[in-house]
């Protein structure tokens, strides 16, 4: 589990370094001048002592972190930033905590109807727990790689690519927005977890049928809304001729029999439901002549 530490500030030891140093050069250039053995042991003294003491300094930067063992042993985490001073036998191993951005590979998965689709996301990670990152994976951002993978495999696979298969289907792939991508994150955040990784955000990125498919799916596509606009027109022409019928036999304007109420909803059904505009054909006779 991680341990946060608050070591001491390094600024007294960098004081304690400097002049260790200069007493060793002093000590040593004084010494081979008068031949006094005592100076340059004195000299070797405090220049071991100057490698000991810079080797417990490090400067940690912002949103940065050390990770600290001694002799295999978790010591804990450094999160301040700044200059400080640890024991010089700890070993230290760098972890950055900044944000991270992921844009995921295009991965090529079938639907949950068996459809080849493509798909590719983007996420946001950082390190949250240093311990778990440094100490219970193998290599933290090769594991979030690999598992963002694995995630976005098992959402295609979940969840159909739209409702034309399946009618009753409650979210879809392409229509279901930010339900779809908070279960993205939930699913990247239950597998990245045991690493320490935390989710900021995850998005899809990509998402279309295969080539494969593409030709056959978007004439299908066109097909449906098709017929979903002549319903439509069809819905709107009857209601229109139902009203002019109204409107003429209400107003006494024209007396109709069954055969010319018959020929006058198939002249506007012909006008309301075609795709061009009608022709006008001028009639110099009559219905029945």
């Amino acid at each position: 589990m991680e341990k946060v530490l608050k070591p001491m500030s390094g600024y007294l030891a960098l004081i304690i370094c400097l002049v260790l140093f200069l007493a060793s050069v002093y000590l040593f250039i004084t010494g081979t001048g008068s031949e006094n053995i005592t100076n340059i042991v004195l000299a070797a003294v405090c220049f071991i002592a100057f490698f000991f003491f810079i080797k417990g300094l490090m400067i940690i930067q912002p949103n940065h972190s050390r990770v600290l063992n001694f002799f295999g042993r978790y010591v804990g985490t450094v999160k301040d930033n700044g200059l400080f001073f640890i024991n010089p036998l700890y070993s230290s191993q760098k972890m950055s905590l900044r944000s991270e951005n992921l844009q995921g590979q295009t991965l090529k998965v079938n639907d949950k109807m068996g459809n080849p689709i493509e798909i590719a996301v983007v996420m946001v990670w950082k390190v949250g727990d240093t311990y778990k990152a440094a100490f219970d994976v193998e290599r933290y951002s090769d594991f979030v790689k690999m598992q963002s993978e694995a995630a976005v495999r098992h959402l295609a696979m979940s969840f159909p690519y739209d409702n034309l298969e399946d009618d009753h289907a409650p979210i879809t792939l392409r229509e279901g927005g930010d339900k779809i991508n908070s279960i993205l994150e939930q699913e990247l955040t239950d597998r990245l977890s045991k690493a320490g990784i935390t989710i900021q955000e995850a998005r899809i990125s990509h998402l279309a049928y295969a080539s494969e498919i593409a030709g056959a799916m978007l004439q299908r596509q066109q097909a449906t809304a098709i017929v979903a606009a002549r319903t439509k027109i069809v819905e709107g022409a009857v209601g229109m001729v139902d009203l002019a019928l109204k409107k003429l036999s209400e107003g006494n304007i024209v007396e109709l029999d069954d055969e010319r109420k018959a020929a006058m909803v198939s002249n506007l059904m012909v006008v309301l439901c075609g795709e061009k505009a009608a022709q006008p054909i001028l009639n110099a006779g009559t219905l029945y002549n």
